[in-house]
């Protein structure tokens, strides 16, 4: 501000004293040489005080830089998103920042969720690609634009996270060529309205450091609801796609135990992958530190998988979408989909398996109603040998045509759903056989199951995560975990259909410690998301 007011007083001087001196300056002389300088002072404080616009660094590379093609591309991607919804409020995100056509369906998933919320700070968290430094930048004020407009920072809420140490400063360096905020931008602005953003980018930082960050931005929000924190990061990056995959489900598996210190060191020693891990680290920390303990992943991916080039040598990358909500959201199964779900495990199966898997299950289906033969399949796919449990859906027009599975898989997963096509089509006794003319109607759905755990309380159970299994003697029955969802019982009401409607007990059968209950979590996918 001292800067700013003698840059003004000097050039007021200047005015007067330039140009000839007049002889005998009259009145309207006057009134003119004061119209002069007051016009000359507000336009340069105008320009002095104006909030410096940071333009982008990448749109026509990561992301489209026409409005109509960047909303085109982004509004596609919502639409094709299909995550579960959840009843909380969302308090982070962490998405992927690549370029838009490599994970930009993956990052929709986590931005659908907060489609029209009333977010208004924004903390957007990147990991500095280009410039080395130690500590961490927060931009201080101004505007961010993009090709769909400009996205003030919140000012106010930066200067409290500002320190006077050197940990936590302002670098406009660290901002320069940077992308992991920057593409995190656009989409906001296609999903929420009247918004402001605190645009920080971490160097090399210590966990002290992190911890250090997420009091800070913990004490900024204090009670806030409407503070949404994104943790912008990519996931395995190297030559070997197998790799990718195995390092990956580490990674995945430490984010949803939700264990900082455990996730940092992980990444120091390099068996879990993000290019921008220490910005997940302190959006954990603060997650917790305000009461948000849940980490679900809602889609995962690679570069690999997206491009089809699953080639030993060519750079690969992964991409997870992932939220973390209130305590009080119920924990997501997978929606069809969605592209998690294995409680505490990350995704079970990728793009590409579930594919192979909803194709085996039609050719199957095709093959025995033209030939009334079983398909002759074979896979190599690791993960698709596994002897998981899996129920197969059939619907027609919305409704029910067919659903048979095994909880417990017997032999290799792709057999199971090869054979449990063919059940379901021709074996369920609730209806008739499904013809090979009411084929092409027929929407396939594909539930793949965790092993089964009991449980003693069956309080424990969680609506929509779990699926559950009663057994008592000779009787016993299922429900997957959708079946909570698409009804709306309550846990009672779960408990009591199942036992009554499915095993054949007595409605509170449940609640007799003589009834073992199991239960699992499921996989879901269907057909329509493909």
């Amino acid at each position: 501000m001292a800067d700013a007011s003698f840059a003004v007083r000097r050039l007021a001087v200047s005015g007067i004293k330039s140009g000839p001196r007049p002889q005998a300056p009259g009145p309207r002389f006057l009134d003119y040489k004061v119209l002069y300088l007051t016009c000359s002072l507000w336009l340069v404080a105008c320009s002095l005080f104006a909030q410096e616009v940071k333009q982008p660094n990448v749109a026509g590379a990561f992301y489209p830089d026409t409005p109509q093609e960047l909303s085109q591309k982004i509004d596609g991607f919502l639409d094709a998103a299909n995550p579960q919804p959840v009843a909380g409020d969302i308090f982070a995100l962490i998405v992927p920042h690549a370029g838009y056509d490599f994970s930009g369906p993956t990052a929709a998933y986590a931005y659908k969720l907060i489609k029209g919320k009333g977010y208004k700070t924004v903390v957007i968290i990147g990991p500095s690609h280009y410039y080395g430094f130690d500590g961490i930048s927060v931009y201080a004020d101004g505007v961010f634009h993009t090709p769909l407009g400009d996205v003030p920072v919140d000012a106010e809420f930066a200067h409290r996270l500002i320190g006077i140490g050197k940990d936590i400063s302002f670098s406009a360096e660290a901002f320069q060529r940077e992308h992991s905020v920057e593409v995190q931008i656009p989409f906001l602005q296609r999903t929420l309205t009247d918004f402001k953003i605190v645009p920080v980018v971490f160097g090399q930082v210590s966990f002290d450091a992190c911890q250090n960050f997420a009091g800070r931005l913990a004490s900024a929000i204090g009670k806030r609801k409407d503070v949404l924190v994104i943790a912008s990061t990519d996931m395995y990056h190297g030559y070997d796609y197998k790799q990718a995959e195995a390092t990956d489900r580490v990674t995945l598996s430490v984010l949803e135990s939700m264990d900082a210190a455990d996730l940092y060191a992980k990444l120091n020693n390099g068996t879990a992958q993000l290019c921008g891990g220490t910005a997940a680290v302190a959006a954990i920390i603060t997650a917790r530190e305000l009461g948000h303990d849940k980490l679900k992943v809602l889609r995962y991916t690679d570069s690999a998988e997206v491009t089809g080039r699953k080639i030993k040598g060519v750079w690969t990358v992964g991409y997870a979408s992932c939220i973390i909500d209130s305590p009080d959201s119920p924990s997501a199964v997978t929606a069809a989909g969605s592209g998690s779900n294995k409680q505490g495990g990350g995704a079970m199966l990728k793009t590409g398996e579930r594919k192979r898997l909803l194709d085996i299950a039609r050719n199957s289906l095709q093959t025995y109603l033209n030939t009334g033969k079983k398909l002759e399949v074979n896979e190599s796919d690791p993960v698709l040998n596994n002897k998981n449990g899996a129920f197969v859906t059939l619907d027609k027009h919305g409704q029910l045509r067919g659903c048979i599975g095994n909880i417990v898989g017997k032999q290799p997963l792709y057999l199971t759903v090869r054979d449990m096509a063919v059940e379901a089509g021709v074996e369920d006794p609730r209806f008739p056989a499904v013809t090979a003319g009411e084929l092409k109607d027929i929407e396939i759905e594909i539930s793949v199951l965790s092993e089964l755990k009991k449980i003693e309380d069956p309080l424990s159970i969680e609506l929509g995560t779990h699926g559950v299994l009663v057994k008592r003697g000779f009787n016993s029955g299922v429900f997957l975990p959708q079946v909570a969802t698409e009804t709306g019982w309550s846990k009672e009401e779960f408990l009591s259909y199942l036992c009554s409607h499915k095993a054949g007990l007595s409605p509170d059968a449940w609640k007799d410690k003589a009834t073992e209950i199991y239960v699992f979590t499921a996989e879901v996918f269907s057909e329509k998301d493909y």
